[in-house]
């Protein structure tokens, strides 16, 4: 008796990149532009003037997209903002939306 079996499989794998997710900061009136400005530097590594351009953004339109990556750190980052901006006593809102 025989043991030996031969398998002639295919198996095909599919492999998907893991989704993306934008951090957006909501305008008030209370947050002062100068803390969003430091908050887009420390946090999110812009330039200076990549941060202020976001800030007018926000201030403008009411909205932006400050960051896209990946959930972990899209969460992380925005919980970090959050915390920074109740700490010194401001209504900031940062929401986390998938791309």
């Amino acid at each position: 008796m025989s043991t030996d079996v031969q398998i002639d499989e295919k198996i095909k794998q599919t492999v998907k990149e893991p989704s993306k997710y934008r951090v957006v900061f909501h305008n008030d009136d209370r947050t002062p532009m100068e803390f969003v400005v430091e908050l887009l530097m420390s946090i999110f590594k812009h330039t200076q003037n990549t941060a202020e351009e976001l800030t007018l953004k926000i201030h403008n339109e009411g909205t932006a997209t400050v960051g896209v990556y990946s959930y972990e750190i899209a969460e992380s980052k925005g919980v970090e903002a959050t915390t920074l901006s109740r700490a010194n006593g401001f209504p900031l809102v940062v929401t986390v939306e998938e791309d």
